[in-house]
């Protein structure tokens, strides 16, 4: 999944970048909210942690002009821990979630996951698919006999992001937007080697192949 970082705190951002990048989110990084805007804008994000303090641009101006904009990307804003007023004000603007300063980033990573699991209309607490669970947390897949695959971070992403898509014909471009950042090697066919690998480990009927169309993970399977 990818995730943008509008945070103009240099040390916080550099620390939730790596922290973020380990727990599975291809994540993309501003520091003002001028170019944070135009990034959410521009490119098809998962989700968005949105500091509310921001140069240039504050964050809740941001969050109001996307939503403007028709852009529904969930977001999670960073507030001050006693400024009551500015969560307030941004639920209404259109934020998903807050989180106060200062913050645990294993908090902060459920929030995100809970905001996902939300979006993707997920009532349950885990990310599942054809009798598999994945282990967001450990970035490992059980499979309905009981078995337990490791997965590279883009094997993750990938899996993560066709469990939460099920029975949607994926583009290799789409998937490609959604596993990598922004400043990473984007060749989609990259995909193809990525989705073999997880047949390899998961069967090769987890993933189907809809030729000139792209991919799909069908649902229904057991």
């Amino acid at each position: 999944m990818r995730l943008l970082l509008v945070e103009d705190d240099a040390d916080l951002a550099r620390g939730l970048e790596d922290s973020l990048t380990s727990a599975g989110f291809a994540v993309d990084r501003s520091d003002n909210g001028i170019d944070g805007q135009y990034l959410g804008s521009e490119e098809p994000y998962d989700v968005v942690v949105l500091d509310l303090g921001l140069p240039g641009r504050p964050g809740l101006e941001v969050l109001r002009n996307w939503r403007a904009d028709g852009n529904d990307v969930p977001v999670v804003i960073l507030t001050a821990r006693d400024a009551w007023q500015e969560k307030v004000d941004g639920f209404k603007a259109g934020a998903d979630d807050y989180l106060g300063k200062p913050f645990h980033v294993e908090e902060l990573l459920a929030r995100l996951q809970a905001v996902l699991r939300r979006r993707y209309g997920r009532a349950e607490n885990e990310v599942s698919g054809q009798g598999m669970v994945l282990d967001e947390e450990r970035q490992e897949v059980t499979t309905p006999d009981g078995k337990t695959f490791a997965l590279t971070g883009t094997e993750f992403r990938l899996l993560r992001y066709f469990m939460l898509n099920p029975d949607h014909i994926l583009s290799k471009e789409r998937l490609t937007e959604h596993v990598y950042a922004y400043d990473e090697d984007k060749d989609s066919n990259v995909i193809e080697v990525y989705v073999n690998r997880l047949r390899n480990k998961l069967g090769r009927d987890t993933i189907l192949t809809r030729r000139g169309q792209g991919y799909i993970f069908p649902a229904g399977r057991k």
